[in-house]
């Protein structure tokens, strides 16, 4: 005697929380169902316990419902693609005679996706951890070649390679201190001129060696940490020597350039106030121009710095710089300005209360210099975007509408002059093509 059903009515088959309909050896008419259980003919209850033609039709809906799904899982088996969430249909089907009911699928068997892998098609990883294995599966790496055996050279190489690369910062530590030591040692009083002339060599060449040892940031620091720094600006900014000054403010620059603690220790020994005065007062050229440059590295990019500049009038300083007759001098003071403008637009007002815009205007009369690029730059600077500083520059007395323009019929046919030209254009059109001084205010 044949079962009347493979699954007893408690399983359910395919994963699913209600009944599902299966198929009777009695055919019947179309969008009936057969229940288990019930006379052949008889329609079955409708949910809820009602009876008669409503029930009928929701149970025709489902009928339909549920063979529509069977011939979409049917059209996936003949394609070939039997996704992982989609239930297939059971290769296992009842004689139509037998009269026995059978589900309309089974899950798929384990034999099916041993031979899936088997046969080249993996199934589609569902982890990260899949995907990987799936890759280095798919893409196998070329084998790497066996080892060779190292030879006696190449071994020595290395050996003396790897010595080198750690015993350099060693080393380097070992030269500051001994730099540092001479540098340390008090000037011979009763010394001939030819031992003053050696000590004041070997004191020159320390600071040279210091210098490019800390262009690495590195021994920079470990510099500042030998008191190297609390040396040059207690002893060797005011050295009576000026080479040994200049290369003094040329190490501290160095070492200050980028690095905020460094530049901080620097500011807290009171270096800025002794460089600016290098600058400002400094008989040799050499010391105002790396005094120049221990200034820019402490004030850029760094608010105490600047702050600190402002106390004590640099701006002034600055401008009594451009105005001296060194080129070299006037080129880095101008283009320090112009920095400092673009990147600190709240100090205009101060520079304009201090008489810049026509200290500008005054240098740009004077005979032309590739240094007059800079200054328009600064120029360019202090009236963008400051209505006063636009104002200053209309002055009648000043002249520089004309001054502009006849400087900009001389730079027509020089390509080198191309971003001095720039300049100028610009200011014409801020300073003498925008709306006048009444609608501006307004």
């Amino acid at each position: 005697m044949k079962p009347d059903k493979l699954f007893p009515d408690h399983e359910v088959p395919l994963g699913r929380q209600e009944a599902t309909p299966r198929l009777t050896s009695r055919p019947h008419a179309e969008g009936e169902l057969q229940v288990p259980g019930a006379p052949a003919g008889e329609a079955p209850a409708a949910r809820g316990g009602g009876r008669g033609k409503g029930g009928r039709n929701i149970l025709r809906l489902r009928s339909e419902a549920g063979r529509q799904r069977i011939f979409q899982n049917t059209d996936q088996i003949t394609s070939g693609h039997l996704p992982s969430h989609t239930p297939t249909l059971s290769p296992l089907m009842a004689d139509p005679g037998s009269g026995g009911n059978l589900p309309l699928a089974l899950p798929p068997a384990p034999e099916e996706a041993s031979s899936s892998a088997s046969s080249g098609n993996p199934s589609h990883p569902h982890s990260l951890q899949g995907l990987l294995q799936m890759a280095v599966t798919a893409c196998p790496g070329d084998p790497e070649p066996p080892p060779e055996p190292m030879t006696e050279e190449r071994r020595q190489w290395l050996q003396e390679a790897m010595s080198a690369a750690f015993r350099g910062p060693r080393e380097e530590v070992e030269q500051m201190k001994s730099c540092l030591h001479a540098l340390g040692l008090p000037t011979p009083h009763a010394a001939g001129e030819d031992e003053l002339a050696a000590d004041q060599q070997e004191r020159e060449g320390a600071l040279e060696l210091l210098a490019d040892l800390c262009e690495n940031m590195d021994n920079a620091a470990d510099f500042c940490q030998l008191s190297g720094m609390h040396l040059l600006v207690g002893r060797y900014l005011e050295a009576g020597a000026e080479g040994l000054r200049w290369r003094a403010a040329h190490l501290i620059g160095t070492c200050s350039q980028n690095v905020a603690a460094i530049q901080e220790q620097v500011l807290g020994l009171g270096a800025l106030r002794k460089l600016l005065r290098l600058l400002d007062r400094d008989p040799c050229d050499t010391v105002r121009v790396k005094a120049l440059y221990a200034i820019s590295c402490l004030v850029r990019e760094q608010e105490a710095g600047l702050l600190q500049f402002l106390r004590l009038d640099g701006f002034s300083v600055l401008m009594r710089a451009m105005q001296r007759d060194v080129v070299k001098l006037k080129v880095k003071s101008a283009f320090l300005l112009q920095n400092l403008l673009v990147g600190h637009p709240e100090h205009k007002g101060t520079l304009c209360s201090m008489g810049m815009v026509q200290q500008l205007v005054a240098l740009i009369r004077t005979e032309h210099s590739p240094f007059h690029e800079h200054v328009l730059g600064a120029l360019c600077g202090l009236v963008t975007d400051f209505p006063q500083g636009i104002r200053e520059c209309r002055e009648i007395e000043l002249g520089l509408e004309e001054l502009l323009r006849h400087r900009c019929q001389l730079l027509q046919q020089h390509e080198e002059y191309q971003e001095e030209l720039e300049f100028c254009e610009k200011l014409l059109q801020v300073c003498f093509s925008s709306p006048t001084d009444d609608s501006m205010d307004r």
